[in-house]
């Protein structure tokens, strides 16, 4: 396993921005905000800063002229690791040495949720996709074109969005497995008793099975409290090479990491409900000695309470089908379970940050620094982000 590229580098600082609902504070504040923590935290200044990496919503010139940044190499937004696409690549630059300390920032407004196009040849020069050498290879998936390619199709069958799309999988799930409405407001009920306990969850009322049961429909089995929280926020991160592990404080270390991106589309796969990220995780085992067993942390991508669902039985936190008894009754899932699950209160209660905050909250959780929320144990933690056609996910160490 000495091959495995991205073990070369580490998250060295992490920063999180004021987080709420139509706020109003424009994005590049945000982003200042995040940014600035992250790179104070992992004992930097911004001349430090080599390289950097996004999605969005703050175009790159515009958080380096407000940070006073000097980069060389920049990331592309969107790949095969998906909403953790930025920081996989930054994990590859710094491995590399195209860059020795990449900022990774996502920023969102809850009236947008843009993502900046990919850079093209006559577009930023500094843009470094990854060569050859160093793209992961993947036995079980091909990277087979544009995973939206059956949008079209969906759409004209009246299936909207993603709500309506993997509504149909949890169905599915539900006929083959006999997986509840219950079982699935078990998550919520748990991702809001943890969110109690973050004074930056967006929702910190205590949740009951009746509030969560007599929730408007949104799409069938889907309520609205089966959805995440759209809010105003930036999380940032630095990643380092790994050989700068002796001049930061507390720095996280990458074990393996797994994506997968076009398999099947939403609805095609042969083995549906089953989705992308069935072949990250996959992917992400291949590259470790490391088993589900060894994991002390899950955090999990919650943008609808199935993707949870469908992540614990892709990571092999249980079989096909047995996600809903696992968590069932909250206590295997609680801070204190057999596998604490989405510690911050998830996209369900704290607000959705498009798979970054679950990355923010394990490294804080490995840290020891989770406050109120903090887990006993705390050597290893899987992060993981997406659905449908397009997945990531990770293994990062202490």
């Amino acid at each position: 396993m000495s091959d495995i590229v991205e073990r070369g580098a580490l998250i060295s600082g992490i920063g999180i921005s004021r987080i709420g609902r139509k706020t109003g504070i424009p994005g590049i504040e945000l982003t200042v905000e995040s940014s600035t923590a992250a790179i104070a935290d992992a004992g930097l200044s911004p001349n430090d800063i080599d390289g950097i990496a996004t999605m969005g919503e703050t175009p790159v010139a515009d958080a380096a002229s407000h940070l006073g940044t000097e980069h060389t190499w920049t990331g592309s937004p969107v790949g095969r690791w998906g909403l953790l696409s930025p920081v996989v690549n930054a994990f590859h630059a710094v491995a590399t040495g195209r860059a020795r300390h990449v900022l990774v920032y996502r920023t969102v407004n809850m009236m947008g949720g843009s993502v900046l196009p990919a850079p093209s040849a006559a577009g930023d020069a500094r843009a470094s996709p990854a060569p050859s050498s160093e793209r992961v290879p993947s036995a079980a998936v091909e990277e087979t074109g544009n995973p939206m390619a059956d949008v079209p199709r969906l759409l004209a069958a009246h299936s909207y969005s993603a709500a309506n799309w993997l509504a149909l999988h949890a169905r599915r799930h539900m006929h083959v497995y006999g997986t509840t409405k219950e079982q699935l407001g078990w998550l919520a009920i748990n991702s809001r008793v943890n969110a109690a306990l973050n004074p930056r969850a967006t929702y910190r009322d205590p949740l009951s099975m009746d509030d969560y049961l007599s929730a408007r429909m949104i799409s069938d089995p889907f309520g609205l409290l089966d959805c995440d929280v759209p809010v105003d926020g930036s999380v940032a991160f630095v990643v380092s090479t790994a050989a700068a592990a002796s001049d930061c404080d507390h720095p996280v270390h990458v074990e393996a990491c797994g994506g997968a991106l076009g398999l099947g589309g939403w609805d095609q796969r042969p083995d549906y409900p089953k989705m992308a990220s069935t072949d990250a995780a996959a992917e992400m085992w291949s590259r470790t000695d490391l088993k589900p067993a060894d994991v002390d942390i899950a955090e999990l991508y919650d943008g609808f309470t199935f993707l949870t669902f469908a992540w614990l039985e892709a990571l092999g936190f249980c079989g096909d089908g047995e996600a809903g008894p696992f968590v069932e009754g909250a206590a295997r899932i609680a801070l204190e379970g057999q596998l604490p699950l989405n510690t911050y209160g998830g996209q369900l209660s704290a607000g959705r940050m498009h798979g970054n905050w679950v990355l923010h909250e394990a490294c804080l959780q490995l840290r020891g620094e989770a406050g109120s929320r903090q887990v006993r144990r705390r050597d290893v933690a899987v992060v993981s982000n997406g659905g449908g056609p397009i997945a990531g996910c990770m293994v990062l160490t202490r």
